[in-house]
């Protein structure tokens, strides 16, 4: 399912830029990000660890840690800025009509709360109801995500489910209030590729059966391949290049998604092949290079790369397709 040209894409963010206090002061973790989802599209963010993705997402629920601030920018949903809406309105909307599966489900269930309450919390809050239809909802949605004997996990603590089922009541709390977006921070991290393919399955179905819109955050590209609708590519807290899925694949254009593309394996590799890899590191927050971030990696790079910051441009005839890169556009203009 994707969204209609014609209308207004449900999440549009521009220009977010996050700080960090550090010991040299503000240094930039996000910079000047620009994307946006449709309604009933998935939209895959992808890149290293590190390179702002849960920042990103995080900031516009305004769920930030100490010290880290959103310093410019804005996130409308639903026609509504997250930024500036008032704090007692974005507690409706958290976990109401945005849902969120947080990256670890060990860490973000409450340790010493039974699974019930802590599904039934949301239904309270944001769809009042009693706590005996709340806790029916609570069975249909641990059936919903496909675990065995509802009933009686309900009472259960989290140390008492496997990875795969914490993961399951993760998407089942975020589901809870059947929200118009379901933001999917690396969900199936730490799970065996068996868990990691039902849950994938799980969240498609449910995103066609509620029509809703979804953001997966992840660093696996063979993954996202056939989840998203479009991809956003992320190096040091900028966004390289934004494309649909199967343009990506078929031809991706900045060299980072380049060598992140070139480094999944595959069959028809030779058994003593070696990987290929991207040389170097990612730069630290506050001592980002001067003009590209990723220019000191970049096979590609230029003299105006390591001066000037590119931006991110359309590179395809119909504009869905964007690259923030000085050789993809030379190469363009040269053909």
């Amino acid at each position: 399912m994707t969204a209609r040209n014609s209308e207004p894409p449900l999440l549009d963010v521009k220009g977010l830029t996050v700080e960090i206090d550090g010991r040299r002061g503000p240094a930039v973790v996000v910079d000047g990000i620009d994307l946006h989802v449709g309604r009933g599209e998935t939209l895959g963010i992808v890149g290293e660890s590190g390179c702002g993705k849960s920042l990103t997402m995080l900031s516009l629920m305004r769920l930030l840690p100490n010290k880290i601030r959103v310093s410019k920018g804005t996130a409308r949903f639903d026609g509504r800025d997250l930024q500036t809406m008032p704090t007692r309105e974005l507690r409706k909307v958290r976990g109401g009509d945005i849902g969120f599966v947080f990256q670890d489900p060990m860490t973000s269930l409450n340790p010493v709360m039974r699974i019930g309450d802590q599904l039934c919390e949301p239904l309270i809050y944001h769809r009042k109801m009693a706590k005996t239809d709340a806790r029916k909802r609570a069975v249909e949605l641990l059936r919903l995500v496909g675990i065995p004997g509802p009933e009686e996990r309900l009472d259960a603590y989290p140390h008492e489910l496997s990875g795969g089922m914490r993961q399951r009541v993760m998407i089942a709390i975020g589901l809870a209030c059947e929200p118009k977006l379901l933001i999917a921070d690396e969900p199936t991290t730490a799970l065996d590729v068996t868990i990691q393919a039902q849950i994938v399955d799980l969240v498609k179905d449910l995103r066609n059966k509620l029509g809703m819109s979804v953001v997966w955050i992840t660093h696996d590209l063979a993954l996202i391949a056939g989840l998203a609708d479009r991809v956003v590519v992320l190096y040091a807290g900028t966004v390289v290049e934004d494309a649909p899925v199967d343009e990506l694949y078929a031809n991706p254009s900045h060299p980072y998604t380049r060598g992140l593309l070139a480094s999944i394996p595959t069959l028809s590799d030779a058994p003593a092949a070696r990987l290929s890899s991207i040389g170097g590191t990612p730069p630290e927050p506050g001592r980002r290079p001067a003009g590209c971030p990723f220019a000191p990696r970049c096979p590609l790079a230029m003299d105006i790369c390591r001066r000037d910051v590119p931006k991110l441009e359309p590179i395809s005839s119909g504009g869905s397709h964007r690259a923030a890169c000085f050789a993809v556009n030379k190469a363009l203009k040269a053909a």
